[in-house]
């Protein structure tokens, strides 16, 4: 009997226990739950409205500086909320020290892309909407995230490529400038009166809206090959147009050295046979 009464004497005593728990903890972790709630919620509505007002401003930017944003705003949510609860933040902040250092060290790579995407957005190589030609890849920049640019290729393929990469190797941005010179060739037969192909090609460009007078366009003998007499033609022309109006000159001054009796050349060899004595 005198074991029962103790057993009960103990199970009295826990339950009081947790009780005495629950009425401490239970408003704290109640609290805490609803921090996280409302601070996710708070912290989404923040990051869209930056992404709106980013968004107009620099394209560029907004996606990198939300994404970062979001993040910082998210680990201080988690340190608030813990110690909310009881734990205490200087333990918690020094296991979130260690446990990064040890994500930095298996994660060098993604952190060279944070670092180059960084470097894109201050030193700006490109932004948003620039076409670009980098890593064996052509096409329009859609967006700068905090690792990776992602690009849109011509022929509607999507490519991403890792901002380490981008930061850190050469680069061609196609659309910087508004203008781009057409860079033409044109091989003429060597008994081909070379003035008169030079006099039909002058008067396509001109003919041509596309091409700009401003730089004056430039004809001339660029070469002289195994085959033909390689004509350069080298007019200025938007940036947009460039494409166009190469494909659209290939086509009219075939047409017209047809008309013409300019020959344009392929490649051949003469074979001579020698017999032995």
């Amino acid at each position: 009997m005198e074991n029962l009464f103790a057993d009960d004497g103990q199970a009295s005593e826990l339950i009081q226990q947790a009780i005495t728990m629950v009425m401490t903890y239970a408003p704290k972790v109640l609290l805490a739950i609803a921090t996280l709630i409302v601070g996710l919620w708070l912290i989404k509505r923040l990051i869209n409205v930056m992404d709106r007002k980013l968004g107009a401003k620099d394209p560029s930017l907004n996606k990198f500086v939300c994404g970062l944003a979001s993040a910082i705003l998210k680990i201080l949510l988690i340190i608030s909320v813990a110690s909310m609860i009881g734990i205490a933040t200087t333990s918690f902040i020094a296991v979130i020290g260690a446990a990064g250092l040890a994500i930095g060290l298996a994660l060098q790579g993604s952190l060279a892309n944070f670092a180059g995407g960084v470097l894109i957005l201050v030193f700006k190589p490109f932004k948003v909407g620039d076409t670009i030609e980098a890593q064996g890849f052509l096409g329009a920049v859609l967006e700068i995230q905090i690792l990776y640019t992602i690009v849109n290729t011509f022929d509607n393929r999507r490519v991403i490529i890792p901002n380490g990469e981008l930061a850190n190797s050469s680069l061609v941005n196609v659309s910087i400038y508004d203008t781009r010179r057409c860079d033409l060739t044109f091989g003429i037969h060597y008994d081909d009166d070379i003035d008169k192909a030079k006099a039909i090609c002058k008067r396509l460009v001109e003919e041509d809206g596309r091409a700009l007078a401003d730089p004056a366009p430039r004809i001339s003998v660029g070469s002289l090959g195994d085959n033909s007499v390689n004509l350069i033609v080298r007019p200025w022309v938007a940036t947009d147009d460039l494409w166009p109006f190469y494909w659209d000159m290939q086509e009219k001054v075939k047409k017209a050295f047809d008309e013409e009796g300019i020959t344009i050349p392929f490649p051949q060899r003469d074979v001579h046979l020698y017999q032995a004595k």
